[in-house]
């Protein structure tokens, strides 16, 4: 489902997506990155990832247009078939790619994938957040080895798919060059971004993904979330489904600000965070934290239920010493302004 849309359609609008200029900016520092055929983009390829190959003086570009995702991955699996064994080097500028994700295909398409003359292949991500004096982000670094990891997978799929009987399946290097800006210029420079912790946590990830087929089974008979039904329908689909929002939510699901409006309304404290809740124990909602606090409610030897309650004591005795001091102070300021 388009969960921006859904979410547009249950009126809370997702605050995804860059912002124009970014956009703007990030498009033509790529285009001037694969500039020539890409003569800058191979050139950092060969230092960055493979400099012992014969540097390369040009590069096949194939014409991976074709109707729909299908198409075009089906084009792009026989691109890389058809450069493997060319002995040259080869850029395949915006692939696309197929990985199966719970039982359902997800079309990716990297900046970039070059076949080197051995046949191995690379993936090239390239962003618009600058490196200076060779060092980037490092959450957006890591934000970038993740993506790219992605794509390692998928391509490694691809491979299995087209090596022939018996032979041995080309090999998917697990180095990614990342090329950004210069220190705030618009020249590229590139880094070898090693990428095998962020595949194998994926590929766990992947792997212990409950099948969508499961998932679907469980919901009600007639559950639909098309973003053209009705309002209600919408909010009784989506509730239909479990979620626990935290403040993480913002910057990772479309459906974020509706979820959050779910949790205040359910006075859910995972709204505050993951960690505190964690800290909460079983008391999972703001009215049976408040209760835990008075003696209300709550195991005395609970943990949290004790830990509230000595804070709601503090603040109390707090609140009464301030409560107690507050006439004294009236009275000072009162001597005081009458011996002025």
């Amino acid at each position: 489902m388009d969960k921006a849309r859904l979410a547009t359609a249950l009126g809370a609008p997702s605050g995804f997506g860059q912002s124009q200029f970014a956009l703007t900016r990030g498009n033509a520092f790529e285009a001037r990155v694969k500039a020539d055929g890409g003569a800058e983009l191979l050139r950092l390829v060969h230092a960055r990832l493979d400099p012992g190959a014969e540097p390369p003086a040009g590069a096949a570009v194939p014409d991976l247009t074709a109707h729909g995702p299908e198409g075009r991955t089906a084009r792009t699996a026989l691109a890389l078939r058809e450069a493997t064994g060319a002995g040259g080097w080869t850029l395949l500028d915006h692939p696309m790619l197929a990985l199966d994700v719970a039982g359902s295909l997800a079309f990716l398409e990297p900046d970039a994938v070059v076949v080197h003359p051995d046949g191995s292949w690379s993936v090239v991500e390239i962003k618009s957040f600058p490196m200076v004096d060779g060092a980037a982000d490092p959450a957006k670094v890591g934000a970038a080895a993740r993506q790219a990891a992605v794509y390692v997978l998928a391509l490694e799929e691809v491979a299995a798919r087209i090596a022939p009987d018996g032979a041995r399946a080309p090999r998917v290097r697990h180095r990614v060059l990342l090329v950004c800006p210069k220190d705030f210029s618009n020249l590229p420079a590139g880094s070898a971004v090693d990428v095998r912790k962020q595949r194998a946590v994926t590929a766990r990830q992947l792997a212990r993904l409950t099948r969508i087929e499961e998932l679907a089974d469980a919901l009600p008979e007639g559950t639909c979330f098309a973003p053209d039904r009705p309002a209600e329908e919408l909010t009784a689909a989506v509730a239909a489904v479990p979620a626990t929002y935290a403040p993480e939510c913002l910057s990772a699901c479309e459906l974020a600000f509706h979820c959050r409006d779910s949790a205040r309304a359910a006075g859910a404290v995972t709204r505050l965070g993951r960690p505190l809740r964690a800290e909460l124990g079983g008391l999972a909602t703001v009215e049976e934290v408040l209760a835990a606090a008075r003696g209300e409610s709550g195991d005395p030897d609970d943990p949290a239920v004790a830990a509230l309650r000595r804070a709601a004591a503090l603040r109390a005795e707090a609140l009464r010493t301030a409560a107690e001091a507050a006439p004294r102070a009236e009275a000072l300021v009162t001597a005081g302004e009458a011996t002025a």
